[in-house]
């Protein structure tokens, strides 16, 4: 266990967050950037107490930032650097992240802005963010170029550029891990960044500018404003200097980020969106009780606000009421509380329209003949905060809301099949297909559905396991592009080819 999980308590942690400081101001250029004075309050979900008022980036302030990238990408060294000396860069940030002081302040910012336990925050995000820069660090000069065999008379050369600037737009639900998705790779290429964070998280985007900026990131490279979508996410994506615009959130938003790159400048964009993931058990699987352990722990990890969450479980009939019923158990021993607390296995959803959400879609759903077997209800954890039940129905109808949309919380779905072709039929049906897990003791089974499962990533016999060796991302309504692995590099170069008469 990490020394700050294993030496602090949970009064060290509340002491700890009652002194903390946050910046925020945006980072402009590798400068602090106040904008033109608007702001807008960061309130933390543990207790509904306010944060901070940060400064709120408009069209004039996007475009600040857009130009330090664009002078930063069209004079600066960065794009010009060898490879190698872009990845020293990097693995230098990943060995601050590393470092306990920066480790603890980032993970506990994490946790007051986004109410996950400090626990999962520290040794969880903290720890894949860190993993992010170094492997892109470790990469950047692995890569090759290519001299294809062609006419004895010509050379020919195909060489990858960097694509330009990149507008990075990223969830509140893993702020920091989903934001070193997209910068390390997009930095490791030679490209240079503007961030804008979900305006529910910040703080800790605004933190690790300065970390980037400490490890010797030049000014410009690396950007960061705080704002919203409608205005600095729209201001991002209608700007005719970014190049590249990715982003991970819901396939709505997704949408008008298409539609921003068609009105402006056809910058190309990369979208990691929804997913209502299933999660197919076998009678045969190797061990019923660890898949509903497994079960459990994917749908209530991060209090269920994960795009890849197995929110249907798809079980076999003959097995189905063992499976549940595990499933039940694990989910009223589970221990919600206060965030800040180590023994904590569940925090605060991120506010109060969340539980709103949740609660809608399990009353709708119990309304339409599903049946609760456990939570369904708010809980009262720390006073002011937002909290919910882990949950689970079943009997529940495959048309239900609570089965097609993306809820993003800590309630499961349960259907039962009969065979594996009813099983792949209702795993595919619908209109997402980021991810999907698979029970069974048969290798054919395996291959077999694995196959037909319409989703980026299948796991057998597991659920949310990898590294960042293999990619990740989405059929159908979640997207294209992949994040994690050397094909993300794919997504901030360019491929030019030169042929030389000889």
């Amino acid at each position: 266990m990490p020394d700050a999980l294993a030496t602090r308590s949970h009064q060290d942690w509340t002491a700890h967050a009652e002194k903390a400081t946050f910046r925020t101001t945006h980072h402009i250029d590798g400068r602090a950037e106040p904008g033109g004075g608007a702001t807008f309050p960061v309130t933390s979900p543990r207790d509904g107490r306010h944060l901070a008022d940060v400064a709120d980036a408009g069209p004039a302030e996007t475009g600040l930032a857009v130009a330090a990238a664009r002078r930063a990408f069209d004079h600066g060294p960065w794009p010009r650097l060898a490879p190698a000396d872009r990845g020293r860069v990097l693995l230098r940030l990943a060995g601050l992240l590393e470092a306990e002081e920066h480790r603890t302040r980032l993970a506990l910012t994490v946790t007051l802005e986004n109410g996950k336990p400090v626990g999962e925050a520290y040794g969880v995000e903290l720890r894949a963010l860190a993993a992010t820069f170094r492997f892109y660090g470790q990469l950047a000069d692995k890569l090759a170029d290519e001299s294809p065999h062609t006419d004895p008379a010509a050379l020919a050369l195909v060489t990858r550029e960097p694509s330009g600037v990149v507008g990075a737009v990223v969830p509140w639900n893993f702020p920091l891990t989903l934001a070193g998705w997209k910068l390390a790779p997009a930095l490791a290429a030679g490209c240079t960044v503007v961030l804008k964070p979900s305006e529910v998280t910040p703080l800790s985007a605004l933190l690790l500018a300065e970390l980037a900026q400490q490890a010797g990131l030049p000014d410009g490279v690396l950007n960061v404003i705080a704002g919203d979508g409608p205005t600095a996410g729209r201001a991002l994506g209608l700007h005719p200097d970014v190049d590249v615009l990715a982003f991970t959130g819901s396939t709505a938003v997704g949408r008008h980020f298409l539609h921003h790159a068609a009105d402006s400048n056809l910058k190309r964009v990369w979208l990691e969106l929804g997913g209502k993931s299933p999660n197919l058990v076998f009678p045969d699987a190797p061990d019923l009780d660890v898949a509903a352990a497994t079960a459990a722990w994917g749908i209530f990890f991060n209090q269920g606000e994960m795009c890849t969450a197995p929110s249907r479980l798809l079980v076999h009939e003959s097995v189905a009421d063992r499976v549940v019923d595990a499933v039940v158990a694990r989910a009223r021993a589970l221990r919600v509380g206060d965030p800040l607390d180590p023994a904590t296995g569940m925090g605060a959803q991120s506010g109060e329209a969340c539980v709103g959400v949740l609660q809608s879609h399990v009353d709708g759903a119990v309304a339409g003949g599903a049946r609760l077997r456990t939570g369904g209800t708010r809980l009262e954890r720390v006073p002011g905060g937002s909290y919910y039940a882990p949950t689970v129905l079943d009997r529940v109808a495959p048309s239900a809301a609570v089965c097609r949309e993306e809820i993003f919380g800590p309630v499961l779905s349960v259907l039962t099949f009969r065979d594996a072709e009813e099983a792949v039929r209702l795993a595919n049906d619908t209109e997402y297909g980021l991810a999907a897990g698979l029970w069974t003791g048969s290798l054919t089974t395996a291959h077999t559905v694995a196959r037909r499962l319409r989703a980026g990533t299948v796991w057998v016999n597991c659920y949310e396991e990898g590294d960042l060796t293999v990619p990740f991302g989405g059929y159908k309504h979640s997207g294209n592009g992949r994040d994690k692995s050397a094909h993300a590099l794919e997504k901030y170069t360019e491929l030019k080819t030169t042929w030389i008469r000889l």
